[in-house]
């Protein structure tokens, strides 16, 4: 699973440093690339394995639902998958231009999926959305037996 947060530059050709603890992940599981979507205001990056689980349900979605058009549309057509060479990834421009990625980005794991942040949009914004709403999700999952 990737856990863990971590700031790493991008740099002008869109390559990114994938941190050592998410590049075990990948390895132990015999991965050698990432599929990266658009999600929200960042982007969505899964082993390839998982990705292929998300498409297979998408593809069992009712054909002529207005919301699945739209996720498909949105979020299934923006995925992309990237190489790992040399412990780097690179992120296609309409991705990175996406979610406003330039310069220093923050790595956040979020189990089965790694996130990719504008480090200045997590920073302000996102990581005290998620820090407020913390108490709230903690007292929602107190019900959860471990």
């Amino acid at each position: 699973m990737f856990h863990g947060r971590s700031r790493h530059n991008l740099d002008s050709k869109g390559r990114l440093a994938i941190p050592a603890r998410f590049k075990e992940v990948l390895e132990r599981n015999g991965g050698d690339s990432v599929v990266v979507t658009n999600h929200d205001r960042c982007l969505w990056a899964f082993e390839k394995d998982d990705w292929n689980i998300i498409e297979e349900q998408a593809a069992r979605l009712p054909l002529f639902d207005p919301k699945v058009h739209a996720y498909i549309r949105y979020f299934i057509s923006g995925a992309v998958e990237c190489q790992l060479k040399q412990g780097r990834i690179t992120i296609p421009a309409d991705l990175r231009e996406h979610a406003k990625l330039d310069g220093e980005v923050v790595l956040v794991g979020c189990l089965k999926r790694f996130e990719i942040w504008q480090k200045e949009l997590w920073d302000e914004h996102e990581f005290p959305r998620a820090r407020e709403a913390f108490a709230g999700a903690s007292e929602a999952l107190l019900n959860i037996s471990f």
